[in-house]
């Protein structure tokens, strides 16, 4: 039987990949709540204060500033020192009127990035369905719902939103901003294979019915390499939406 404390925490060396923090320090660290992002794709707010910002010296230290409403994620306090924060989530201190991006470094590590805006934020479709009405329901990479209302369900162009393209929320509001489609020409930034971290245009799509799409795609210095969809994050057309992800 599993003891109470595997229940809670992890074991740090074979925490997932991701996670940036030395292996051999201590035998156990923070395990994430269930929420909006898979644990392997996602660091509890603790580690986030003590380790990737530096706020704490330890993790009593961590939990008493997050305790406290100190910090925001997508525009909401989170007290939960487990709260998982990933991909694309906004961190804000307001205290410092420091904002921060989640993204992936070239390691594939998660990391932050100092950004400009905390008042909106970049979602990756995952699927969608039709919900009561034939309004149409997107359900995010973060786990959001968002649902777009379609006044005539009969009418397909009015249903422009589409597997794989990214929407601009507003936060902590949730309003649907605009919309980037997942097409040739558009700006992507890169979560997994070879190139994570990387910042590329979509050359071409090959559509394929029993495996996932490839992708080609070229970065700024005019290296092609190819990856599958499900790696491919649309983020802008001439310029990221956030100027965080210029110059990666």
């Amino acid at each position: 039987m599993a003891s109470k404390g595997s229940k809670k925490h992890l074991k740090r060396y074979p925490a997932p990949a991701k996670w940036k923090l030395p292996r051999k320090v201590k035998k156990f660290v923070t395990k994430p709540s269930p929420g909006p992002h898979s644990i392997e794709n996602s660091l509890p707010l603790l580690l986030i204060v003590r380790d990737l910002l530096g706020y704490a010296d330890n993790g009593r230290e961590a939990k008493k500033i997050i305790k406290m409403g100190k910090i925001l994620v997508d525009g909401v306090v989170r007290k939960d020192h487990k709260f998982p924060v990933g991909l694309m989530d906004i961190l804000s201190i307001p205290d410092t009127g420091e904002d921060f991006l989640v993204l992936f470094d070239k390691k594939g590590r998660i990391t932050l990035k100092k950004t400009d805006r905390n008042d909106m934020k970049l979602c990756k479709i995952r699927n969608k369905t039709v919900i009561k009405g034939g309004h149409i329901q997107l359900n995010l990479h973060d786990g959001r719902n968002q649902i777009v209302y379609v006044s005539d369900p009969t009418k397909a162009e009015e249903d422009v939103y589409k597997t794989g393209d990214t929407v601009i929320l507003s936060i902590p509001e949730q309003k649907l901003l605009d919309h980037i489609p997942f097409e040739e020409g558009k700006l992507a930034y890169i979560t997994g294979g070879k190139h994570i971290g990387d910042i590329a245009r979509i050359i071409s799509v090959e559509k394929r019915k029993l495996h996932p799409d490839i992708v080609t795609l070229e970065t700024k210095d005019g290296e092609e390499f190819k990856t599958i969809k499900d790696y491919v994050f649309v983020v802008g057309d001439e310029e990221p939406v956030l100027s965080a992800l210029k110059n990666l």
